[in-house]
């Protein structure tokens, strides 16, 4: 089994008869999924998705692959294919379209349509394929044949890749329900014919490695919805992510069953639905919906709510109405429902949500308390049955966290693949088939790209710990009138202190220590005021910490006498 190794240098060339793998994201994280294959000169990208930021990312509107490894080699993409429509698998395309327009973008009828509704918000208009399952497509040296994969959003695919090299089956996200609601299962029969053909690299989704036996299936959950609907005493506020088709075709269905109407509130919502419904993957009886403006004539026991904010997003409209920002305002006899898992990193920030609708009178039902959500990746027994059943000569696990991910490569031995044939690796680590087995080769960038207030890349790491010190510790800018010849104060500093308390006086116990800086600066004949600025930074930053146990951001600014 491979590991990580710092050590590593940028790959070597790659020799003509091999296949080269290099995931830009997804690896070690649950987001920004990204893979990167190479041959004979050509590359095709699977998925291209966003990461959504955390508590330490203030500011931060979504993460993004670092694409420096394609740069130069734009034209040598020959697609970009998209397993299904999801935002951690397709939030990024915009961005590389930006750097490419013309780029072919191959997926399945529902994904594309998100795509494309997606891109024209960003005025590009993407050169698209349609592919279904048991089709077959030619994109440049990978011949690529397109799967049935039964996932929380409808259509979607894995996709098996044939090269000179060898070949490559990607699970996409996946799972195997037996049940699914829209009769469209995991095609086991295609996955089992891969493994008699042969599967040189088995690139599979790990995220639920660590789960026992097999994922609950989604009509389970009927039930507990069911329930919510006959006791609910007043509006029912449901909230999911805007692609969940599935789950949201539960909702309507027990709104219809229950006499409620409908109105479907956020703009990724309403437009999600919209194309889901034209398309007939969400089927919606006349009449059932209708504009969040006409409920306010309804009386509560006739009115359901399907919104956005599950994850605790602060824009979202669920956050919003927690915080009485939104029209619609949460309170007694309201019940909000949940219907979403908890993606790892958002744990604080769905609690605060739940604080905050119910203080103003909500009853919340969610994933810790009811029934009312089920995985859409496949659990431990799910992935020994795959492997069993394709034995694949190796094996990379894809899509998860470190733990999902060795849990994974865990259960590819335990049915027998050889440890040296399972290569557990890092966002941006080479990993290259050549003659049948698989190896790391090297290591290229793929470290987190920012997207704020529409900026792409702008925000460094440096800023946001500036941001961080900003929120948690305060910031200080000192104002430092500093004599020309002598190098010394002119007068007192002023502090201009901000998130630190309301003692106007307190930085006055810093000026020896600013004093003392000049006065090194001096000695050492330095008299450059960027230096200088940098040095009583310091001095103040030091102070700080010594006295107040605080670490603020100082802002130092140095004015000649």
């Amino acid at each position: 089994m491979s590991h990580p190794h710092p050590e590593l240098g940028a790959p070597p060339s790659l020799p003509r008869n091999g296949l080269r793998v290099v995931a830009l994201g997804g690896l070690g994280e649950v987001g920004r999924n990204m893979a990167v294959l190479e041959h004979r000169g050509k590359l095709l990208v699977i998925d291209c998705g966003v990461l959504f930021p955390e508590e330490h990312q203030p500011g931060v509107d979504v993460i993004l692959p670092d694409f420096s490894y394609l740069s130069g080699r734009m034209q040598d993409i020959v697609a970009v294919v998209l397993t299904h429509g999801h935002e951690d698998h397709i939030g990024g395309v915009p961005y590389l379209l930006k750097e490419r327009p013309d780029i072919p973008v191959v997926g399945s009828q529902l994904t594309l349509a998100f795509i494309t509704a997606k891109l024209k918000e960003h005025r590009i208009k993407p050169k698209t394929t349609l592919v279904a399952e048991g089709d077959r497509l030619d994109l440049g040296p990978f011949n690529c044949e397109f799967v049935a994969v039964n996932h929380s959003i409808p259509d979607g695919l894995a996709v098996f890749v044939r090269t000179a090299a060898g070949s490559v089956l990607h699970t996409g996200d996946f799972k195997m329900d037996q049940f699914p609601l829209d009769d469209r299962i995991t095609d086991l029969r295609a996955f089992a014919r891969f493994g008699e053909e042969g599967v040189d690299l088995f690139m599979v989704d790990s995220t639920n490695a660590e789960v026992p036996g097999f994922t609950t299936a989604e009509k389970d959950l009927a039930p507990a919805i069911e329930t919510v609907f006959r006791t609910a005493p007043g509006r029912i506020v449901v909230s999911s992510f805007a692609s969940h088709v599935h789950r949201i075709q539960q909702v309507l269905d027990a709104a219809v069953e229950h006499k409620r109407k409908v109105a479907f509130v956020g703009r990724s919502m309403v437009r999600n639905m919209k194309i889901a419904q034209d398309l007939g993957y969400l089927k919606v009886p006349r009449g059932l919906v209708v504009d969040a403006r006409e409920l306010d004539s309804l009386p509560p026991t006739k009115v359901t709510l399907v919104c956005t904010g599950s994850q605790g997003e602060p824009m979202a409209a669920l956050s919003r109405m927690a915080n009485r920002d939104h029209q619609i305002r949460i309170g007694e006899g309201d019940t909000v429902l949940l219907a979403s898992s908890l993606i790892p990193g958002n744990e604080n920030a769905v609690s605060r949500i739940i604080n905050g609708l119910t203080r103003w009178g909500a009853k919340i039902v969610h994933q810790g308390n009811a029934k009312v959500h089920v995985s859409g990746h496949a659990s431990a027994g799910e992935l020994v049955y795959c492997y069993n059943i394709i034995q694949p000569r190796n094996v990379m696990p894809v899509h998860g966290e470190w733990r999902h991910l060795r849990a994974n490569a865990d259960l590819a031995i335990a049915t027998g693949i050889h440890p040296d044939n399972v290569v557990v690796v890092d966002d941006g680590m080479v990993v290259d088939l050549v003659d049948g087995r698989v190896k790391v080769s090297g290591k290229v960038r793929a470290g987190y790209v920012y997207v704020s207030a529409g900026s792409v890349g702008d925000v460094t790491e440096e800023e946001l710990r500036d941001r961080l010190t900003l929120s948690q510790q305060g910031t200080v800018t000192v104002v430092a009138l500093v004599d020309a010849e002598t190098g010394k104060l002119a007068e007192p500093p002023d502090f201009l202190a901000r998130g630190l308390g309301t003692d106007p006086t307190m930085f006055d116990a810093a000026v020896p220590a600013i004093e003392k800086a000049l006065a090194d600066a001096a000695s050492q004949g330095i008299g450059d005021y960027r230096e200088l600025e940098q040095r009583i930074g310091r001095a103040v930053s030091q102070w700080a910490g010594r006295k107040h146990r605080r670490n603020p951001l100082v802002i130092p600014v140095v004015i000649e006498a």
